[in-house]
């Protein structure tokens, strides 16, 4: 029941950091959310080959991290949830792209193994990219500057819904394993005869659940859209600023190698 717990603990942990009051989650969404899909547009229009490229965009979770206040091992923690994808992705690599590029220590490093490095990298990047922007921007604010960025209302609203019906789904999921687990004496899981009964139950409890919700929500005047006073709102100096420092620098590591540069420098100089 413990692990239980801290999973429906971890749900909201990137939202409840951010509430903080640090200078980057006090930026407008529409600069975060626009930024954050520049970002991951340039890291992903690398070459499948390209590793060393990609090295300076680390710059930008590092210097988020540091100035929102964000424990970089949270995050680097989460994003190692999707690496285990990416590399069924890229394993064929390995083998069907068997040309040499070069030798490390008498290992021959294939163009097979350079893509599956750079898709994990790639991933690993993007996938920070996501988590940090959620960990400065509350939810609220986050669906908000979508809508206010024009995206479809329909996509939002599904978003909204879905969002918070993980946490419905986790929370019912709890209660009735607390309660299996002081029926059936079990300390270790759902026992697997009991598993069918159980998920389906879980399904009907969190419908049920999240229909309440819906309907406590809509008594409250919900209709899916912001309130009216949300629409017009200007971006400031310090949100133009950091999208264009955040476009600025990934469109420049994007067309400057600078790993290449150094290592050229380096060698003309020894």
């Amino acid at each position: 029941m413990a692990d239980l717990r801290a999973s429906v603990y971890e749900i909201y942990s990137l939202e409840q950091l951010a509430g903080g009051g640090s200078v980057i989650h006090t930026l407008d969404a529409r600069a975060k959310l626009a930024g954050t899909f520049f970002y991951i547009v340039s890291v992903m229009s690398f070459n499948r080959h390209e590793l060393f490229g990609l090295a300076p965009f680390v710059l930008y979770p590092a210097v988020v991290l540091a100035l929102a206040g964000i424990p970089a091992g949270m995050i680097f923690r989460r994003s190692l949830a999707a690496l285990p994808f990416c590399l069924f992705a890229g394993i064929s690599s390995l083998f069907f792209d068997r040309r040499l590029l070069f030798t490390i220590g008498g290992f021959g490093v294939t163009a097979g193994w350079a893509a599956l490095f750079a898709i994990l990298f790639r991933s690993l990047l993007c996938v920070s990219a996501v988590l940090i922007l959620v960990a400065v921007t509350p939810f609220r604010e986050l669906t908000g500057g979508l809508r206010r960025l024009h995206l479809p209302v329909l996509f939002i609203s599904v978003f909204e819904m879905t969002y918070r019906y993980l946490g419905t789904l986790a929370g019912e999921a709890l209660s009735m394993y607390r309660g299996y687990s002081l029926r059936a004496g079990v300390k270790k899981g759902v026992e697997m005869r009991d598993m069918g009964s159980f998920a389906g139950q879980l399904l009907l409890r969190s419908f049920d659940r999240a229909e309440r919700v819906y309907q406590a929500m809509k008594c409250r005047g919900y209709q899916g859209a912001p309130p009216p006073g949300e629409r017009g709102k200007a971006l400031k100096s310090r949100d133009i600023v950091f999208l264009l420092l955040l476009c600025g620098s990934s469109l420049l590591f994007r067309m400057v190698n600078f790993p290449l540069l150094i290592g050229r420098l380096i060698s003309c100089l020894i």
